[in-house]
């Protein structure tokens, strides 16, 4: 709203005043900053909330080992202070006319709507079962054709077309020698990222602080890869020009051999509110945790994570980034398909989380070093970006 207000008064006296408003790098900054100063002030009054709402109500998974029995009385909807934090800078600094931050938005929302519903029914019919599986695929489904079809589709003339990039961008390979071209295939192939992502990060979300960090770190990843690949800057770089090499100024993205993304530096300010929110949420889940984060969260937050790299062209790469989150997905489809075809399990329990407790490992030295993995996987996407 505030970019809003600046672009309406920019071509008079007053839009002076408000001129840092116009520049991506002060927004990205602003929205961090608003997002963590709002959850660290509204969190420990809602937390409170929570906890009188939720008294005698246990919030803890029934597939879950026996020490996590302990956690009973913790309230759950603690998500709902992250969305806060993400709403709230985004609506603040963002530029609310681009196309892929609405989509964004909308995606959250919905996926958080999602995971509100099936927390509410765990409180309402006091257990942790909640909505079915199926109820919610379905949801997050819809959301999601609602956005692609809805906002990233123009229907004028007749035939159909998407608005956004239908190429993939691979790891390690300039878009010059690797963009393979999918068509509408594309839109099922986003479908999986999004509604994988969401639900990996809903299933990794086990252990005290084991979720947010790992969803900073994407997001903080995603941001430097949004405003890049979004950017206006130029670099001085060698070009040929008449079959003479020459030093000129290019575009970063040209530079980097990426995909340009129209709005990306509008999705970096989004990435920058979930990494405001999330540290803001970390400081109340951090073990002990005072709050759980609920599936209002990490659905939500998964959803949005999946879309910023659909968005973003890094829907490959985000197999990098996320791997701790898809490391616990798979961890869970290899169980299943082990125990269903052999009657024997390969892990202790799923999620893998619960694999390494049952092996004996504290509950703060796997979120350690799940952190661990998370940063260092962090770095090998952005280094994928100079490989290139």
């Amino acid at each position: 709203m505030l970019y809003l207000l600046y672009e309406w008064l920019k071509d008079g006296d007053a839009g002076r005043y408000l001129n840092f408003l116009r520049y991506p790098t002060f927004r990205i900054v602003a929205g961090f900053g608003s997002s963590l100063v709002i959850g660290m002030l509204i969190g420990p009054r809602l937390i409170e909330r929570l906890r009188v709402a939720q008294y005698g109500v246990s919030n803890v998974r029934e597939d879950t080992p026996e020490s996590h029995q302990k956690k009973k009385g913790t309230p759950t909807l603690g998500g709902s202070l992250i969305l806060l934090g993400i709403f709230f800078g985004t609506l603040l600094f963002a530029d609310l006319t681009s196309r892929v931050v609405l989509v964004a938005l909308l995606m959250t929302a919905g996926y958080g709507f999602t995971g509100f519903l099936d927390d509410w029914l765990k409180l309402s019919k006091k257990n942790s079962k909640g909505l079915p599986g199926r109820y919610k695929l379905v949801l997050q489904t819809v959301f999601f054709l609602i956005s692609v079809f809805g906002l990233m589709t123009d229907w004028s003339g007749g035939v159909p077309h998407l608005l956004i990039e239908t190429k993939l961008t691979v790891p390690f390979i300039p878009t010059r020698y690797a963009n393979p071209e999918l068509g509408w295939v594309y839109v099922f192939f986003a479908w999986i990222v999004v509604v994988g992502t969401s639900n990996a990060v809903n299933l990794t979300d086990g252990l005290d602080g084991l979720a947010i960090a790992p969803t900073i770190v994407a997001a903080l990843v995603f941001g430097v890869l949004c405003y890049v690949a979004g950017t206006s800057l130029e670099i001085a770089d060698y070009v040929t020009v008449n079959g003479a090499r020459q030093l000129a100024g290019v575009p970063v993205h040209q530079y980097l051999g990426i995909a340009r993304v129209e709005g990306g530096a509008e999705l970096a300010v989004f990435c920058a509110t979930i990494v405001g929110a999330g540290i803001s949420f970390l400081w109340f889940n951090s073990y002990p945790a005072s709050v759980f984060m609920g599936d209002v969260g990490s659905l939500a937050l998964g959803g949005a994570l999946g879309t910023v790299a659909m968005l973003s062209k890094n829907e490959l790469v985000s197999a990098i980034i996320h791997g701790v989150f898809l490391t616990e997905i798979l961890s869970v489809m290899i169980q299943v398909v082990s125990f269903k075809t052999t009657g024997k399990r390969v892990f202790k329990m799923a999620p893998i989380h619960h694999h390494f407790e049952k092996a004996g490992m504290s509950e703060t030295k796997i979120v350690i070093r799940f952190w661990i993995v998370s940063v260092l996987l962090g770095a090998v996407a952005l280094g994928s970006l100079k490989l290139r």
